[in-house]
């Protein structure tokens, strides 16, 4: 890419830049996300809990990053407090 104005260059650079911020912060999310994810398969409820309290701060981090957006985040984070909270055991009343 042959790049002749300042301000082109300018905003490459920082293209590049943001692409290895944004990749860096999805990576991170992604390996939480399977941890928490493997907790559940495992039926474990105390560790879920662990886990979803760390990807919720994930998934908040990634929006304010701009990585995530907020209703994207905002549904993940339900379905998986839905999920850990399926494994509690129920008391019947």
């Amino acid at each position: 890419m042959a790049l002749r104005h300042k301000s082109a260059i300018k905003r490459h650079r920082q293209a590049v830049k943001r692409y290895a911020r944004n990749k860096a912060v999805r990576t991170r999310l992604r390996h939480v996300l399977r941890e928490l994810r493997e907790t559940i398969a495992k039926q474990d409820s105390h560790a879920a809990e662990e886990k979803l309290r760390l990807a919720v701060k994930t998934l908040t981090k990634a929006v304010s990053k701009g990585v995530l957006h907020r209703n994207n985040a905002a549904r993940r984070i339900a379905r998986l407090s839905q999920e850990v909270a399926r494994l509690k055991p129920r008391v019947a009343a």
